[in-house]
């Protein structure tokens, strides 16, 4: 669906939840962004205190609820801050190794809201074709 760069969501994943959700889908669905905004916030407050530990639930709660939509990309990275900081926490060492995660973690979370926004609201445009002026065929050339 994203043409300018990798899948950022399973649509069958989200289609699957949205059914299995039923009438409670949209509910959940604003969890899924209160939680996120909260565990990303949560995620680049203890990579700043390089706090291993502070950062594996708030990874681990943003990885299942990615899995849940269908967040591929948000879920692997997720998990990956996650099982890097048990390890860290394991072995008394510093998370600095996941900075560059830490820092792809907000866009990436930001990215797939826009997508899933544009999927459930429909008042925001959708990138199909529908509406769009038809091109003119057999113009004339000099």
């Amino acid at each position: 669906m994203d043409d300018a760069g990798p899948i950022l969501v399973d649509w069958t994943a989200f289609a699957r939840a949205r059914q299995e959700l039923g009438a409670g889908f949209v509910r959940i669905l604003g969890y899924f962004r209160e939680d996120g905004v909260k565990s990303v916030a949560a995620i680049e407050a203890a990579m700043r205190a390089k706090d291993a530990a502070a950062l594996v639930r708030p990874a681990h709660t943003l990885k299942g609820e990615a899995q849940q939509f269908g967040a591929d990309p948000l879920a692997e990275i997720a998990e990956e801050i996650e099982m890097v900081a048990r390890r860290c926490v394991e072995l008394r060492t510093s998370p600095d190794e996941l900075i560059p995660q830490v820092v792809r973690l907000r866009p990436l979370f930001e990215q797939t809201l826009e997508l899933f926004d544009r999927e459930t609201n429909p008042l925001v445009e959708r990138r199909s074709g529908f509406g769009r002026r038809p091109q003119s065929f057999g113009r004339a050339t000099g």
